[in-house]
């Protein structure tokens, strides 16, 4: 299905940036991290849609006409695509040393890329602790890609996981115009060291047309498995230390957070982060880039789990219906939310949430 992405014209300029490669490290650039002012001028939105029936199964043959999707709650006129068009990849793995017994899990993910990229697809891989590095470029061997997972050890501590999303942006940049763009991130969901702003790294994601999909390590999993420093004395007293406790992610306890369902509560938080509120707090970028771009979010505590979100990740992107269409609102700066609907209201719509018109306002 043809991933034509949303096109911003050329009118956009982000100030106090234009001299920053994106994904980068920025203390090489000696560049201070201001606010930006972010113009841009909407010519044409795509919005991947994903049709499913109550039960979550993948509904398919459905016809355009049978579509509707409001932009900020006006209707517009639509289009929508099936044609299929080659998939570029960016598998991000994390490695810093406190997920190092499950790394072997990860290293399963060589011989399932396939089921993402299909036989006409292509795919990096980088990995990331508190820093990042480029194992394969682009290619559509299979065995290159496995060799190249495999290869990955364990490093230091940090987690520059927006860092690293950035950089997948980056790379996919490059990458034929047509070609729909993906990021796949396995790591923890908490960013430790990056120094992209969430906001900056949002904003890539969305100019380039790019989904998102994270595959979370169990921050309990992580606690129970990590090796532990030798012990040392400390000069603290015991009793004023807080030793943090690891929740897992349950499919219950992710839906009452981040799912579709609590849509009223995710944008509010959308708008805030691309709005540079004061005191935001943001503990899982992961979600935001899942979610803002029209990707999915999963989990894994095993190697089935890891399997399966990947299976699932395959499908997904090739099921997806591309809908597109010029806002008849498109001068309206701010935040613009995006509802699809369908005919039949026995299914159920899964899209991105909305984008960001940008007009000297943050």
């Amino acid at each position: 299905m043809k991933f034509v992405g949303f096109v911003l014209s050329a009118a956009m300029s982000v100030l106090a940036v234009s001299a920053q490669i994106p994904g980068t490290p920025k203390s090489d650039q000696a560049i201070e991290m201001d606010t930006p002012i972010i113009k841009t001028s909407v010519t044409n939105i795509v919005a991947p849609v994903l049709v499913t029936d109550k039960e979550g199964n993948i509904v398919d043959g459905l016809q355009p006409n049978q579509f509707h999707l409001w932009d900020n709650g006006k209707e517009q006129n639509i289009q929508v695509d099936i044609t299929y068009e080659p998939i570029s990849l960016v598998i991000a793995i994390q490695c810093s040393a406190r997920v190092e017994s499950i790394l072997p899990q990860i290293k399963h993910l060589g011989s399932l890329v396939q089921t993402i990229i299909g036989a006409q697809g292509e795919a990096a891989v980088i990995k990331f602790d508190g820093r990042i590095m480029t194992m394969q470029d682009f290619t559509n061997d299979p065995d290159k890609i496995k060799v190249a997972i495999n290869r990955i050890t364990p490093g230091s501590s940090g987690n520059r996981m927006i860092d690293a999303v950035d950089r997948g942006v980056y790379m996919l940049k490059k990458r034929a115009k047509n070609n729909r763009k993906v990021v796949l991130i396995v790591s923890e969901t908490r960013d430790e060291g990056s120094e992209t702003r969430l906001k900056e790294a949002l904003i890539d994601v969305n100019l380039t047309n790019t989904l998102v999909y994270t595959v979370d390590i169990s921050q309990m999993m992580v606690r129970l498995t990590e090796k532990r420093p030798d012990s040392r004395p400390t000069p603290r007293d015991p009793t004023v230390m807080n030793n943090p406790l690891g929740v897992p992610n349950t499919p219950t306890t992710m839906e009452q957070q981040y799912g579709m369902n609590n849509r009223a509560q995710f944008i509010p938080l959308l708008k805030e982060i691309y709005t540079d509120a004061k005191g935001i707090f943001i503990k899982d970028p992961a979600t935001q880039f899942a979610r803002s771009s029209g990707g999915h979010e999963f989990f894994f505590i095993r190697q089935k789990g890891l399997e399966e979100a990947v299976q699932r990740i395959g499908t997904e992107i090739h099921s997806h219906y591309m809908i597109s269409y010029k806002p008849s609102n498109g001068n309206d700066g701010g935040y613009h939310t995006i509802e699809v609907g369908i005919d039949r209201s026995s299914l159920v719509c899964k899209t991105r949430p909305g984008y960001w018109i940008g007009g000297g306002v943050n």
